[in-house]
């Protein structure tokens, strides 16, 4: 691993860091994390396909109250980093990525309790109307966040491949196994939510024919990306009418006064 990389890889890792307590860019979530890393590394593949199986079991993870969800930021960077490095499959990935959801969990509450000493300073330069003081506070904490995922990231960046390679074959295959299928059965369930907030009775003849066409067909998912955009283009057309041409206006002039009852008639004695 160059110098170049773990500059990049540090770089990424921070952005996920700040990204998991912003939640505007999404750059937290599994599916932009992995993508980075992968073409980092130079393996695009192996980060997207990692990065989309960990999404899928993300799906349900998330803050409600006091309930801290498990970290996706640190499971998403650093489970890429030694997949590729050590050349592993998706299943020591998911092996890996479970646990350091765990840990990273445990650190950003730790973390977001730290920050809790700048916002209590951060309402003191509010009293005293000092501006600077409250983005200098905003920005420590959000350094924190960011040095959370960094400095495992640099850790894991210094380790040898072969020391990598030796501790995940080191994992028995009834645990990497036994993570492979849950991960699965997790899968489902994040389909079955985004189905459910999907449930509109209107939309779901569209829904049914996606699965038609996938056992009928040997579209990939370009192709069915195509086809769902084409067949949004119909339904808004056929709904809204926004290919409609406009009626035609007929122009008169002000001094032509045109009677149509007297054509009518005319027409009618013809």
């Amino acid at each position: 691993m160059s110098v170049i990389q773990i500059i990049l890889l540090l770089i990424v890792a921070g952005i996920t860091g700040m990204g998991s307590v912003l939640d505007e860019a999404q750059t937290q979530r599994p599916l932009v994390a992995c993508t980075l890393v992968g073409l980092i590394l130079g393996d695009l593949q192996t980060g997207v396909i990692l990065g989309g199986t960990l999404e899928m079991m993300a799906l349900g993870w998330m803050n409600v109250g006091l309930a801290m969800a498990p970290d996706t930021a640190i499971a998403s960077v650093i489970s890429t980093i030694l997949v590729i490095v050590s050349k592993q499959g998706i299943g020591e990935g998911i092996a890996i990525a479970v646990p350091l959801a765990a840990a990273g969990q445990a650190l950003t509450i730790f973390v977001r309790t730290i920050t809790v000493f700048f916002a209590h300073r951060a309402d003191r330069y509010a009293a005293q109307g000092n501006f600077r003081g409250i983005e200098l506070m905003h920005l420590s904490g959000l350094s924190l966040q960011a040095l959370r995922v960094m400095i495992p990231t640099f850790i894991i960046t210094l380790i040898s491949a072969e020391a990598v390679s030796t501790f995940l074959n080191s994992i028995p295959q009834v645990i990497t196994g036994g993570l492979q299928i849950g991960g699965g059965i997790i899968v489902v369930v994040g389909y079955a939510m985004v189905i459910n907030m999907m449930d509109v009775p209107y939309l779901k003849p569209f829904f049914y024919m996606g699965f038609l066409f996938a056992a009928f067909t040997s579209f990939n998912l370009v192709g069915f990306g195509g086809l769902g955009l084409c067949l949004a283009l119909v339904y808004i057309q056929l709904k809204y009418n926004v290919l409609t041409p406009p009626k035609a206006v007929v122009a008169h002039s002000p001094n032509h006064s045109v009677d149509l009852d007297d054509d009518l008639d005319d027409d009618l004695d013809d």
